[in-house]
Order: C-alpha cells, then sequence, then structure tokens
C-alpha cells in the first residue's frame, strides 16, 4: 500500500502485531479518576535517527518492554455503568514497516500536517498503542507511536520509551511501572472547592456545540525552534518590578502566547470577548508533597496524573496590558493548582459525578466566547535517553492535532543545543499567521540546520 503528499511517498511494507513475549493472566484495570477526565484523545511521538534500520531488536525488545508495560498491550472497553475500563489481555500492539522516499535533511520538520500526519504517524485503530517505523532514503528512520490519552499522559509515555530503548540496549529497566490505582483513592468523605465546578463540566452541562461556519479558519500544527536567549528575554519582560521571583520559561512563553492569540481575535466585538489559556500541570510532585515513600510510588506510576487549571481574560486587556501583567495572571491561576489539596479535591469531584463522564470547561467554548488554547510542557521528554543501540535521536517530538476547537501548545527540549526549545503548535492559521509575522524573531520555523543534519548523507 502506498500514499503520496507533499513531496515524497510512504509505502506499507508490513504490519503485525508485537504481544508481550511472557504469557499473562487476562484481567481488568480500572481506570483512576483522573484517568476518567480524559477524553478518547490520540497523541502521536516520534524519534527521527540518521541511519539504519534494525527492526528486529526493536520489535524483540517491544516484546519485552509490554512484560512490565502489560497496559499498552491491552484493549479499552466499556464496564457496565459505561465507563471506559482497561482489559489486559495482551492483545498486543500493531507494529507497522515502512519505506519513505525522502532523506531526514529533507523533510519538511516545521511543517508536520504534511510530513507527520498520515504518513510517518500510525492511524491506530485496535489496542492502546501503535507503533510504525519507517526507513528512509538515507538510511536513517522514524520511531513513531501513537497511543490512546485516556491510559497514559506524557509522563508515563516517556517512561516507556526509555524502557523500550533500555531493552534493546540489553540494559536493567531504569524504571518499573506501577499500577497502583489505589494512590488515587478518593477520600471518604470526599471534599473539594467550589473552583473545579468552573474548571471541569459534566458532559450533561455542555452549551449547545457552534454551528461550523463554512470556510472556517482551519487549525494547523508547526514546529518552531526557540533560543534560550529568546526564552530569557521573555523571561525578563514577562516578570514584574514587583514579583519576588522570575516568572518561569513555561509561564513567561505561556504568557507571551496569550498576548498573541488574543490579538489575533477578529470576530464580532472581539475585544469585549473571553479568552482563555490552559496550562497542564502534572500531580506527582504535589501529591507526593515532601512523603519519602509517596515520592518513590508516584515517580513510577503508570496512568493520567493531570489538571487542568486555566485562566480567562477580555482580550483587550491581554491585547493592552504588558507582558509581565500578563505573567502575573499566569502564576495566580497556575499557583491555585501546584497543591496536594488541589489534586486530592479534583479526585474527590470525579467520584461525585461518577459514572456520568466529564471534560475540560476550557474545550467547552460557548457562542460568546473568544479564541482559546492549551499549553503543556514537553521539557521531560527524554530525547537524549531514547538510544535503541544505534546513537542519539536527531529529533523527539510530540504530534497532537487533538480534534478540540481549542488549540494546543507544547514545549519541548532541544536535542541539539541545552536550553533550546522546540515548540509544537496546533493552532488556528490566522493566529499561526500572526505570530510568525509579529515574533519571527522568537519563532523560527524547525528546520534540519538547527538539528545539524545538513551534513548528513
Amino acid at each position: 500500500m502506498s500514499s503520496s503528499g507533499g513531496e515524497f511517498m510512504v509505502t506499507m511494507r508490513r504490519k503485525e502485531v508485537v504481544a508481550a513475549m511472557l504469557p499473562m493472566q487476562k484481567h481488568w484495570l480500572p481506570l483512576s479518576n483522573l484517568d476518567l477526565l480524559l477524553p478518547p484523545l490520540i497523541a502521536s511521538g516520534g524519534d527521527d535517527f540518521t541511519f539504519g534500520s534494525m527492526v528486529r531488536v526493536l520489535k524483540e525488545a517491544m516484546a519485552q518492554a509490554l512484560v512490565p508495560y502489560y497496559a499498552f498491550a491491552g484493549e479499552i472497553l466499556s464496564n457496565s455503568l459505561g465507563e471506559a475500563e482497561l482489559l489486559c489481555n495482551n492483545r498486543g500492539v500493531d507494529f507497522l514497516e515502512a519505506y519513505a522516499d525522502v532523506k531526514l535533511q529533507d523533510l519538511n520538520l516545521y511543517n508536520p500536517d504534511e510530513s507527520i500526519e498520515g504518513k510517518l504517524a500510525p492511524t491506530r485503530k485496535h489496542g492502546v498503542l501503535s507503533v510504525q517505523v519507517t526507513e528512509l532514503k538515507c538510511g536513517g528512520i522514524v520511531v513513531a507511536c501513537t497511543f490512546d490519552h485516556r491510559i497514559a499522559d506524557a509522563y508515563s509515555t516517556n517512561m516507556f520509551l526509555v524502557s523500550w530503548a533500555e531493552m534493546a540496549q540489553s540494559k536493567p529497566l531504569s524504571v518499573i511501572p506501577s499500577f497502583r490505582r489505589s494512590l488515587l483513592n478518593p477520600r471518604h468523605p470526599g471534599s473539594y472547592a467550589p473552583s473545579l465546578d468552573h474548571m471541569y463540566v459534566p458532559i450533561s452541562a455542555l452549551p449547545p456545540p457552534k454551528v461550523p461556519q463554512p470556510g472556517a479558519d482551519p487549525l494547523i500544527s508547526r514546529l518552531y525552534y526557540v533560543t534560550a536567549e529568546k526564552l530569557s528575554l521573555l523571561q525578563t519582560l514577562a516578570t514584574s518590578k514587583s514579583s519576588s521571583y522570575k516568572r518561569t520559561k513555561l509561564e513567561s512563553l505561556s504568557a507571551f502566547l496569550w498576548k498573541m492569540v488574543a490579538k489575533s481575535a477578529h470576530m464580532e466585538n472581539a475585544n469585549q470577548k473571553i479568552c482563555k489559556m490552559s496550562v497542564v500541570v502534572d500531580g506527582r510532585k504535589r501529591l507526593s508533597c515532601g512523603d519519602e515513600d509517596m515520592t518513590t510510588a508516584m515517580a513510577s506510576y503508570f496512568g493520567n496524573v493531570l489538571s487542568f487549571p486555566f485562566g480567562e481574560k477580555i482580550v483587550n486587556d491581554l491585547k493592552e496590558k504588558p507582558l509581565s501583567w500578563v505573567g502575573d495572571e499566569v502564576h495566580d491561576f497556575l499557583e491555585a493548582a501546584m497543591t496536594k489539596e488541589h489534586f486530592l479535591g479534583l479526585i474527590d469531584w470525579v467520584e461525585a459525578h461518577r459514572p456520568e463522564p466529564a471534560t475540560l470547561n476550557m474545550c467547552c467554548s460557548g457562542n460568546s466566547d473568544g479564541p482559546g488554547f492549551m499549553v503543556s510542557s514537553g521539557q521531560r521528554f527524554p530525547v537524549t535517553k531514547v538510544d535503541f543501540g544505534w546513537g542519539r535521536p536527531a529529533l523527539g517530538s510530540y504530534h497532537f492535532p487533538w480534534g478540540e476547537e481549542v488549540g494546543y501548545v507544547m514545549p519541548m527540549p532541544s536535542p541539539t543545543v541545552d536550553g533550546d526549545w522546540v515548540v509544537y503548535m496546533h493552532l488556528l492559521k490566522a493566529q499561526i499567521e500572526l505570530i510568525e509575522t509579529e515574533a519571527a524573531d522568537i519563532f523560527s520555523p524547525l528546520t534540519a540546520d538547527h538539528l545539524n543534519l545538513l551534513n548528513a548523507d
């Protein structure tokens, strides 16, 4: 089978299912309350190397890695209450082999819609995880994984990728995943802050969906390179003189993009509309809260431990006020979600509303709302550790065209220069165009030159 698009063709050579190498007793693994907050989203991650494929090593290592990471070899089904639950039956992982008639240095890294989507990233049709290994014209390979977000967050998937690479090199696993759902049990009696009723919403309370408009602005994906120098500049601009601490790089970048997205609003009465931005918070360290045993347990916990706090401000305020004011607003709404009580309350909130599914208020824009987007840090993406035995990856990135009405941004570490970032953006075309026009000095379209690939064979 072949598929063409852009400037190269991808030919599928083989498809098989890779299961755990050891027999497994079939059992059910319930999703935690925090897993149940996630809709059936699909995320893709990929690694590009500069020389030849070793598919046999990848398959054998995958079969070994699926023994401790058995959740990735299962299937998601509905239980008697209609909630998603994981059947751990060693169904296996769909493993595809392909060939792309393009050299690594010629891939359009800046536009993953053209070079990755439907070509180098697999479409997950069955199970929890799908893998595609694509040999390139230059002898390099792309390893891409597509997984169901209800089973794993980025932290969990990163653990798996590192373990897979360690198995490929016959190394002992640095982390053994834990599936102790009791770590996230609700309290009895439960309690939660009223603010969670604004952060999350039961599906039955959703406003009517927006009616699709002909010629509506599409969401597109792009990859950019941002230097440490530019990030430091944004930090300075996003930190108010009265602040005791410098704003983090993530807070500063988020604040800057919040201003840009607000500025791109062009609907009727745009200046008075509400512009929302969410920043994803990982709760592992917050739930540990200095407890040594809990810290160890949560460090290896496999599943979703995320919250999605968001801020909402009038478009005109975001446009007109200085970046330091926006930085303070980002810090304030994030600070409220960075506590143990917030995550314990979130677990209790889900318990109080089960079995009715809930979703993020952030993603439920009514007709009166302005633009919105979400930022998720990918700084722990272990690009330098995912070495299958033939060298460090030239690039590691997530690709997340998640199908919601709001955009998505994920900054990740540069594989070549410490402190530099690769930033994935999935935003409306008009928002991307404004950012490229007004912030071209900060966001450089990702090229082979940034990854030192121009001299590759």
